[in-house]
């Protein structure tokens, strides 16, 4: 299974490249928002509860097809950019065996325990 995900992972960034590299995009925005959907992690200075929530809302799919949609719907390129590098960021994470959060800590995500690694 985890062979799988990360499979999923490698797909999802080679789809987010292969739409933004279509759209003609300049890599600079593009690069600087795949790396922004991380400073999420400052959420968790609330507490692992509130965390997880803000962690998982950022970091899941729903929200990248719906950037990327609405990008295309309402012609604004800036919607369509943060969606395929939201899109590569977390494939980025499956291929690396980061998932979406549970509340009982950071390490706890659906993809297994961050730190135990099988």
């Amino acid at each position: 299974m985890t062979l799988l995900l990360r499979l999923e992972g490698v797909a999802a960034i080679a789809a987010s490249i292969g739409l933004y590299v279509a759209a003609g995009g300049d890599w600079l925005p593009f690069v600087i928002l795949l790396i922004l959907p991380d400073l999420s992690i400052a959420a968790y200075l609330r507490g692992p509860v509130f965390g997880a929530v803000i962690y998982n809302v950022v970091h899941n799919w729903a929200l990248a097809g719906a950037l990327i949609g609405l990008g295309f719907l309402l012609e604004q390129p800036l919607l369509f950019v943060a969606g395929a590098a939201l899109t590569a960021h977390v494939g980025l994470d499956r291929l690396l065996g980061y998932g979406l959060k549970y509340p009982t800590s950071f390490q706890d995500t659906h993809l297994g325990r961050i730190g135990r690694r099988v």
